[in-house]
This record gives structure tokens, sequence and C-alpha cells, in this order.
């Protein structure tokens, strides 16, 4: 093919390795990086990714490495994979390795804990002129590598690499759009972790659609007002990386964040259910910098703040329906 690119993935997790998978088997010359050396030599000898994408073939031309440079070096595009509490430090060891223009695409979903930047932000902070891309939406990897329709969208400050990112991606399986909104796109992928958390204790609690539909909804309108706050584009919260992305991890036995949220809900203590998943539950952080950004914004986010204290011990998952279904009544149509 024409504009063969050298591409780095820097994370070996189920969504790296899946859209390595698309972009080897678009032609490109793709190379993944694990910190982990045994597993890059287990991919490499069984073309499998048994831990994060167990009986998936990856295909003959994708490389694995455990060597962050030569992941990152003379690439054309760089690919971050890495979970939202480990961008920064990886991050920070890559740059020293790639030449600053060429644009990162980031797909992890979360805030830093602590600063409560986005990892856009992250990003800026250790290289101030990075072209950045966030890639964000309804794609649970486990569909995404075996090619079934999947759709995502992506954003950052420039419309032009956005644009050029798209095609990178596009193919007849994995549909790209664009999207101004860098915020919104940042905070619908991460804040939507909460929220699936919330569906699965109210599914290992034993309750039905009616408590999920409930809870995606008025999620949906906690997003949106933490989003609106904070500047982003209401429409965006009902576009891909909002209530796509939202459905898709509220609904799913894919979803890590849900699966824990089951656990919890059955009785599973926070630490114990999210050891048993066995993978970073990303809105596990998330919400605690979610439940401080509320705070420091004085805005009203009931759901995120029970999963909070839920997820700290300061009340059980019984307490926190009694408080959601027991708070003042409001008008629906109240956001901000």
């Amino acid at each position: 093919m024409d504009n063969i690119r050298n591409i780095g993935v820097i994370g070996a997790g189920s969504f790296g390795t899946a859209l390595a998978m698309i972009l080897s088997n678009k032609g490109h010359n793709v190379t993944v990086w694990a910190r982990n050396r045994a597993q890059v030599e287990q991919m490499s000898l069984t073309r499998e990714n048994k831990k994060y994408l167990p009986d998936v073939i990856l295909p003959a031309d994708l490389h694995f490495t455990a060597d962050l440079e030569n992941a990152a070096k003379e690439k054309d595009y760089l690919i971050f994979a890495v979970p939202a509490q480990s961008f920064r430090g990886v991050f920070t060891e890559a740059a020293q390795y790639f030449n600053h223009e060429v644009p990162v695409i980031n797909v992890a979903k979360g805030i830093e804990k602590g600063t409560l930047l986005r990892l856009s932000q992250v990003a800026k902070e250790i290289l101030p002129d990075v072209n950045y891309i966030a890639l964000s939406g309804p794609s649970h990897a486990e569909e995404v590598a075996r090619e079934m329709p999947t759709t995502v969208v992506v954003a950052g400050d420039s419309h032009n690499l956005a644009v050029e990112v798209q095609e990178l991606f596009n193919t007849e399986r994995f549909r790209v759009y664009t999207n101004e909104d860098l915020l919104g796109v940042e905070l619908g992928g991460a804040l939507k972790n909460i929220i699936a958390l919330g569906a699965g204790v109210s599914d290992g609690m034993g309750f039905g659609d009616n408590a999920k539909a409930a809870m995606m909804t008025r999620g949906i309108t906690e997003m949106t007002r933490l989003g609106l706050a904070l500047g982003a584009d209401m429409t965006t919260f009902s576009g891909l990386a909002g209530i796509g992305d939202l459905i898709v991890t509220c609904t799913s036995m894919h979803s890590r964040n849900r699966r824990c949220g089951i656990l919890i809900g059955r009785g599973t203590a926070p630490e114990k259910a999210t050891e048993e998943i066995g993978m970073v539950v990303e809105g596990i952080s998330t919400a605690e910098a979610a439940y401080a950004l509320a705070n420091q914004c004085g805005i009203e986010m009931p759901i995120t703040e029970c999963i909070y204290k839920v997820i700290h011990g300061e009340i059980n998952a019984a307490e926190a329906v009694g408080y959601l279904m027991g708070r003042d009544t409001k008008n629906e149509m109240h956001i901000l």
C-alpha cells in the first residue's frame, strides 16, 4: 500500500493490541510495547495476547518489544494505551525517544488523581507543544479485535490532525468520526466508568432494567453537568464519547467497571473486587478525581458521590440506594 507508516503502540493491554491489529492489517509497520518481557516473548511466539485478548490470532507482521526506545523512536505516530494513572510516567519516559512533532494518540480514559488533570493536560505539562489526539467511544477491544462493527470519535486541538488520524484508523468495520471538543470527549470517556460501576452495583444487588435505565439516564446528566461547568460542549455528551460509551460500558460483561460493580453489589469489598477483576478498573480512581472536581466546581453529582463513598467504605451499597432514591424531588430538566 502507499503511505506505509511506522507506528508505535505503547501498551499491550486489550485495546492497545486491538488497535495495533487494525493498523497492521491496513499494512502499516506496527510495534507494540509491553513492560513485561515475558508477555512480549509470549505474544511473539504464540501470536496471541493470552492475558488481555485470549483466542484472538495476532497478525504475522505485528512486532512486539519490551524496549520503550525501540517502540517510540523514529515513528510517524505514537498510540498510548496505558492505564490513565500510569500515563504520566510512561509518557515522560517515552518523550526522551520520539520527535516531539510526532502525533500522540491517547486511548486511555481517566482523570489523574491528585492533580485532577485530564490526560491531554498531563501530556502538555510534559510537552507543551504536543500534537495530541484523544480516541474514545463505545469500543470493547474484544469486539474490535474480531472485526465487529465499531464506531469511535477522535478529538484534538487541531482539526486537520484529527482528520489525519480519522483516515489512519478508518476501515469498513472501524468507523471514525471527528469532534472539535477535546475537553468533552476526554470527560465523557472518563466519567462513564463511574456510572458503569453504579450500573454494576445495581445488577449485583439484583435490581432490574428500570434501575439500570435510571442510573444511565441520570448518570449522563451528571456527566454533562460537570462537562458544562468545565467548559465542554453539551452536545458531545449526546455523542459517541458520552451516551454511546456509557451504554456499552453499563450493559456489557466485557466492561471491567460493570463487573467490578456487580461484585461490590453482591457484598465484595471494593479492594477485593478490583483484585478479582485482575486488571485496572479505571472507574475506581476516576470516581475520586470526579468527586473532587465536583466539589471544586460546586456542583451536585449524587451518583458519583455515592460511588466514591461506597469505594471508600463510608456507606454501603444499600445505603447509597436509599440516599439516591430519597433525595429531594427535582425537575428533570435541571442540569446546572
